[in-house]
């Protein structure tokens, strides 16, 4: 049994997506101390003009930070319309515009109170598109699990039973693979090459939102997230 266990993100990145693929379950880190400027409330999109990133505001009161799952969302400014408005502008002339914009303008028409519940609709909707809607997602504030880092991550695992752990590769820095082993848990550590894809505008630009994939190649998006080890030719038509 294979877990993955990550920090939700706003309209994540490709990598995201091939951690959820490779693993049997999959535990959204949502009781962690939220980290200001990370990948939780924003990502990038591709635009005529270069990456743009869609942001969305939150509000924080103090300097420590709140869990993430208690993060509120900033609706002083009308970010919904601004991200809509720009998801439509740039993506009306790729292939799959028309069959999955539906979804953003019912996203965008709600209204949102924490960035954990539109973080969870947009992770949730993009895995249906990817064809991994039948992938098992849990959220770690519903397991109960206290501890240190290291400690809660295996707590998490023996949760479920799991005999692999598969952490990012930032993971690498803090991760103690011995405390794991001490469990009969191995820590697998991804190692994500990012493939290179057709996209508007030009030049290929990496680590954008999934987003990008999903307009340029619709239920073809799994295939480009979890190519590595195909020739780019394929993907590159």
């Amino acid at each position: 049994m294979r877990i993955g266990i990550l920090q939700p993100g706003y309209l994540p990145w490709l990598g995201f997506f091939e951690q959820i693929y490779k693993s049997d379950v999959f535990v959204i880190y949502d009781d962690v101390q939220y980290d200001k400027e990370g990948w939780r409330n924003r990502n990038r999109i591709k635009t005529a003009n270069g990456p743009q990133w869609l942001t969305v505001p939150v509000l924080l009161k103090s300097e420590k930070f709140p869990v993430i799952n208690k993060v509120a969302i900033n609706n002083n400014t009308d970010w919904r319309k601004k991200h809509l408005l720009s998801i439509k502008y740039n993506y009306a002339k790729s292939k799959f515009f028309g069959d999955y914009i539906p979804i953003f303008e019912e996203a965008y028409s709600k209204n949102w109170d924490l960035l954990i519940d539109i973080d969870m609709y947009f992770i949730r909707k993009m895995l249906e598109c990817f064809g991994l809607g039948g992938k098992k997602i849990v959220l770690a504030s519903s397991l109960r699990v206290d501890g240190e880092r290291d400690e809660r991550l295996i707590d998490i695992c023996k949760k479920f039973d799991a005999d692999t752990f598969y952490e990012g590769a930032a993971g690498k820095n803090y991760i103690k693979e011995e405390d794991f082993a001490k469990h009969n848990i191995k820590v697998e550590f991804q190692d994500y090459k990012h493939p290179v894809y057709n996209q508007l505008y030009g030049g290929f630009v990496p680590y954008l939102s999934a987003v990008d994939v999903l307009f340029n190649y619709g239920r073809g998006s799994l295939s480009v997230i979890i190519q590595q080890d195909r020739d780019q030719k394929e993907i590159l038509k």
